[in-house]
């Protein structure tokens, strides 16, 4: 059984996240770490403007059974980063429209806005390189990438970025101001 109270702030979250272009109808993956062996995702069918308790599943971190076949594509990757990054309580995948349009002429993104300064300075922009291979060996470079990160967010160059927090409240902030920084920059573009 799901945690309502969980599944509450997840579905609000994602409905959220929905509305600013973070998740696509079907595209991106939000969890919730529970203890220290489950955590909690959303369903590979989930439509992430109308989640319901129905529209994630608890997952064993250590112990795949029948309700991976159901969870999201992205399970792997938080299962392996709250496995390896301790401080993982919450964790978020999407294709941003902004910030991944900026991938595609970068390589980093140098924030201008105070915000986006103040908050990330620079993040490298990560290149997963051959698209063929990718899902076979992005939960290891991601996890390994965010270990190192000293601001939790990993953007890669045409798929989106990846998220996490010990506090769900300063996961949504840096969404937002990774978000709102690159359409800054993309405006800007347009008065040059």
């Amino acid at each position: 059984m799901v945690d309502k109270a969980t599944v509450k702030q997840l579905s609000d979250l994602s409905l959220t996240m929905f509305r600013k272009n973070f998740f696509g109808i079907y595209h991106g993956a939000i969890s919730a770490k529970l203890d220290q062996e489950n955590f909690v995702i959303n369903t590979n069918d989930a439509i992430f403007d109308e989640m319901t308790s129905s529209s994630f599943c608890t997952l064993n971190i250590n112990k795949q059974d029948y309700r991976w076949k159901i969870a999201s594509i992205e399970s792997h990757i938080h299962a392996t980063i709250y496995t390896n990054i301790h401080e993982a309580k919450y964790i978020a995948f999407g294709m941003p429209i902004y910030t991944t349009a900026y991938t595609f002429e970068h390589d980093s993104i140098v924030f201008e806005d105070y915000f986006g300064k103040t908050t990330f300075g620079e993040i490298p922009i990560y290149d997963p390189g051959e698209c063929e291979n990718w899902y076979s060996r992005n939960a290891l470079e991601i996890t390994r990438y965010l270990k190192e990160s000293k601001n939790n967010v990993m953007v890669i160059k045409g798929v989106g970025a990846y998220v996490y927090d010990r506090d769900i409240n300063e996961l949504v902030k840096k969404i937002a101001i990774l978000e709102n920084s690159c359409r800054l920059l993309s405006i800007k573009t347009s008065f040059c």
